[in-house]
């Protein structure tokens, strides 16, 4: 499969260009987890030299989207278990913490943007896009992490969400067609929340929303443990 890349990706620096293309890939699951990365291959594919493909991957490698595998080589990381309750344990945190700060720092504007979102959600989900919800589901909580003002809560809880999207994306049809429903519920008693300035709601919401999305994740492992590709 050929990996698919941006026309701005070609103004970056050869390395860059390879490590966006590469960890998109993965992100996107064109590269599913478990894949060998084979060097010579991923050259010839991107047109460039293997000097930096490896320099990519030991990138990758020190996010841990990527892992070395005795006797097999270079592959793309598995979504584990583990790797899932990694993924809504972090956001959990980084969201109680933001959710206390939204109250506060919320404008009439951010809440009216809130608002918009729920909105565009609830017209997606009865046309059945499912792959627009999810990206509005992204928004949504990225703008909770941006409402507070404080770029190290934001990055942090975009890198959180850059992982999300690739465990969603690998068990679409396995788990987030199914929690569309009840992830609106909460969405729209978190902007309620928001309006009424009720922080104990609103962060009592936040984390029963993220618990919420855990255990359905983590109830499709069980009943389909042939579904996880951890080693």
């Amino acid at each position: 499969m050929p990996l698919a890349f941006s026309s701005e990706t070609r103004h970056r620096t050869k390395q860059q260009f390879v490590y966006r293309t590469i960890r998109d890939a993965i992100m996107e699951c064109q590269l599913q987890p478990g894949e060998r990365l084979v060097i010579d291959e991923l050259a010839r594919r991107l047109n460039v030299s293997a000097i930096p493909i490896r320099e990519a991957l030991q990138q990758l490698q020190s996010e841990a989207l990527v892992v070395s595998v005795p006797h097999v080589g270079v592959t793309v990381a598995p979504i584990s278990r583990d790797s899932v309750l990694d993924v809504f344990t972090v956001l959990e945190g980084l969201e109680t913490v933001a959710s206390h700060l939204v109250i506060g720092r919320a404008s009439e504007a951010d809440l009216q943007t809130f608002d918009a979102l729920v909105s565009a959600m609830d017209a997606a989900v009865r046309e059945g896009a499912h792959d627009e919800w999810a990206n509005l589901n992204r928004r949504f909580h990225s703008t909770i992490a941006h409402v507070p003002g404080l770029p190290l809560l934001h990055e942090m809880t975009e890198r959180v969400l850059d992982r999300w999207a690739r465990v969603r994306r690998y068990f679409f049809r396995g788990v987030l067609v199914h929690r569309v429903d009840q992830a609106q519920e909460e969405h729209r008693a978190m902007v309620a929340a928001m309006r009424a300035r009720d922080t104990r709601t609103l962060v009592e919401m936040a984390r029963r929303h993220n618990q919420g999305a855990l255990a359905a994740y983590m109830e499709y492992l069980s009943q389909n443990p042939d579904d996880s590709t951890a080693a």
